[in-house]
């Protein structure tokens, strides 16, 4: 079974398969994570979205990386243009996500804060989300063997490594109650 990696820093710096783009449904590159993937991959990747673009709610796409260290993007629509992410969104968005990083063969994929930042989705419910998603999908059949959620600042940071280990306290007690 894969890891899930909790780390704090730039997602557009990881060296993995895919990086996972926080996109709206318009698929434009604007700012947040996708600014910084934009900068940092080139005119290329907004040039290939535009030529997808636009996708439903909740829905992936899978682009080049141009000059990013990955060989993929997946840009998970987890909020309309011009509006705010939900529960059911960034549900929807990132196992999608996670089925294209499978269906790419993909070993690593590098996951933002999917909705918590410009789609102004709070982010103690955004880690909840994020990790349940993760831990499901690695409990089936993937390529995936690591899962890094990267997160942009340690207030963050903090947040999704109290959610992780909330669900690992929840899990062992729930173990505990089936031992009796």
């Amino acid at each position: 079974m894969g890891r899930i990696v909790l780390c704090e820093g730039d997602i557009s710096e990881q060296s993995v398969d895919a990086i996972v783009n926080a996109a709206n449904t318009q698929l434009v590159l604007g700012a947040g994570v996708a600014g910084a993937i934009q900068r940092r991959g080139g005119p290329q990747i907004q040039q290939e979205c535009d030529a997808i673009g636009p996708i439903e709610l909740g829905d992936a796409v899978v682009t080049g990386a141009g000059d990013l260290a990955a060989r993929f993007v997946i840009h998970a629509a987890g909020m309309p243009s011009g509006g705010s992410a939900t529960d059911s969104s960034i549900h929807a968005a990132i196992r999608r996500s996670l089925e294209l990083a499978r269906e790419k063969g993909c070993e690593i994929v590098a996951i933002p804060a999917l909705g918590a930042g410009i789609g102004g989705f709070p982010e103690q419910r955004c880690a909840e989300i994020l990790l349940d998603e993760c831990r499901r999908h690695l409990a089936g059949e993937t390529t995936l063997r690591e899962i890094r959620i990267v997160l942009f600042g340690e207030p963050t940071y903090r947040i999704f490594e109290a959610a992780s280990d909330a669900a690992k306290i929840h899990e062992q007690m729930e173990k505990l109650r089936a031992q009796k």
